[in-house]
């Protein structure tokens, strides 16, 4: 039987390292990758959640507030942007929804770029692009200068959403993955309750002055982030990828709670990563993906992309955007009231999308989703039955309106279990190595891309068809989206990011 010592690289490392991996290289691979070390670095993984890859998570998704809070406060900031500065509903849909149009920009540029210099410094460039947004949006004197600054704040965006969910799956043991990458959604949601919260916090100021508060608090996660990018350690596939295997050990020593786990894990980064060369940069991925995909490939591509159009095409984030809007059109006049409502929304939302994160490496991605998906489609098809009987009547009983307000928190409620954490998690994991960055950003962007379609186009489409109609709509969506999610995404709970490459391969056959 072979030596295991083969399978490592050359051994001019630091003795430290050295040192941790030395009870394993006299034994055999089979006996790391099958046997009693695996169970008992399994065992420990169940036991306690690895504190620095916690936290590399945490500061990773520290990002995922800026989007979340510009959804929420830009739900409030907009009643007083059109006061202040007189802008049309046409001009209300370009400045809500060119961030997360523009947002495709950044999205299609991290993977080559998370490629080239890595991981962290790519989560420093969407933080450090939206820093300049929010800049620009809270000082911008007229309604042109307010959608630059969205502009630059949405690429910043797509950054984020593709670079953080990666860079965290690739950090995170298979056991623990789930609740971790979906810490970017969590955060997503906080970042929404405290747009809210800020909103109501500053709405009795002048309109001249309250939205421009609202809009530039969102510089200091950015600041936060960008300070605290040298705590993180770089992603050990990618290092493995580059051929710094040395760098790429170190750092699993870091992330690993047992010198069995690190073991186990370094040497499946070093098979998957062996096709290779020390200088890749992820030249021919877009070849591999769109031109000539091997049938797993276009498979993982159809479940990606897939999951990232219905998460918005549900409308979660136009029913966010414009939620005061359909409340107005409900019953509820006062903008204050307006407002208060939607921080129920936002405590509705951050509630169960803890609730899913928690129970996703439980339960798995395939019954959340579904359970998610066929929610909302039912609670989409009672609010749109709500506003129906709103439209017709002269009364507006508080009965009717309290309907549809319990039916948006809970179709949002429902997102928050299913479509919300899991398109994250999903996407950032079934991808092989090589194809990771690239192919999640390709996923992400389909997904902003529908996301600014969508918020383009909801208040357009609405008063022509109502919001009745409109709700309708995204019912029927979400109950394609639940049989398409039955048909075509296979569960991954449990399985390191490798174990995932092969899944798709054994579903062809």
């Amino acid at each position: 039987m072979q030596n295991s010592t083969a399978a490592l690289p050359p051994q001019d490392d630091d003795d430290d390292s050295r040192r941790l991996f030395l009870p394993l290289l006299d034994s055999p691979p089979e006996t790391v990758a099958g046997g009693a070390p695996k169970v008992a670095a399994e065992r420990e993984s169940r036991r306690r959640l690895n504190k620095y890859v916690l936290a590399a998570a945490v500061l990773a998704s520290t990002n995922s507030v800026l989007l979340g809070y510009d959804i929420g406060v830009m739900s409030g900031a907009i009643l007083y942007i059109k006061e202040n500065l007189t802008i049309t509903t046409e001009q209300e849909e370009i400045l809500v929804g060119s961030l997360n149009v523009c947002s495709l920009i950044g999205a299609l540029a991290s993977g080559k770029t998370s490629d080239w210099i890595g991981r962290r410094y790519t989560i420093v460039i969407a933080a450090a692009t939206f820093l300049a947004g929010a800049i620009l949006m809270s000082f911008a004197p007229s309604f042109p200068f307010i959608v630059a600054g969205r502009v630059v704040a949405g690429i910043g965006v797509g950054f984020s959403l593709t670079i953080a969910p990666v860079y965290i799956a690739e950090l995170s043991p298979a056991l623990t993955r789930g609740l971790l990458t979906s810490l970017p959604e969590i955060f997503i949601n906080a970042g929404i309750l405290l747009g809210y919260i800020s909103n109501y916090a500053f709405a009795g100021l002048p309109a001249s002055i309250n939205w421009r508060l609202m809009l530039g608090i969102a510089a200091f996660p950015a600041v936060f982030v960008a300070f605290g990018i040298s705590a993180m350690p770089e992603s050990p596939r990618w290092l493995a990828m580059k051929g710094r295997e040395i760098e790429a050990k170190r750092n699993l020593i870091k992330i690993s709670d047992s010198n069995e786990e690190a073991e186990l894990r370094f040497r499946e980064i070093i098979k998957s990563a062996s096709s290779a060369s020390g200088k890749w940069r992820g030249e021919g991925v877009w070849k591999e993906l769109l031109l000539n995909p091997s049938p797993s490939v276009r498979r993982i591509l159809i479940a990606a992309i897939g999951v990232n159009f219905f998460m918005q095409a549900s409308g979660n984030d136009a029913v966010v955007y414009y939620s005061p809007e359909v409340f107005r059109d409900a019953g509820i006049e006062d903008n204050k009231q307006l407002v208060g409502v939607t921080v129920i929304m936002g405590i509705a939302k951050l509630g169960f999308v803890l609730v899913s994160a928690f129970f996703l490496d439980r339960f798995g991605r395939r019954p959340l989703l579904l359970l998610g998906s066929a929610g909302m489609a039912c609670s989409l098809a009672g609010l749109g039955l709500g506003s129906k009987f709103l439209e017709h009547s002269d009364t507006k009983p508080m009965w009717a309106i309290g309907l549809c307000v319990v039916a948006v928190c809970v179709a949002l409620s429902f997102f928050s279990i299913g479509l919300g954490p899991i398109t994250w998690v999903y996407s950032s994991e079934i991808f092989p190595s090589r194809l990771r960055a690239q192919g999640s950003s390709l996923a992400v962007s389909v997904n902003r891309l529908v996301s600014g379609l969508v918020a383009m186009t909801f208040l357009t489409i609405s008063r022509k068809i109502t919001f009745g109609g409109m709700f309708f709509c995204l019912a029927g969506i979400m109950a394609a989206a639940t049989a398409f999610f039955y048909r075509f995404l296979p569960e991954t709970k449990g399985r390191s990011l490798e174990e995932i490459e092969t899944l798709f391969e054994d579903e062809l056959h």
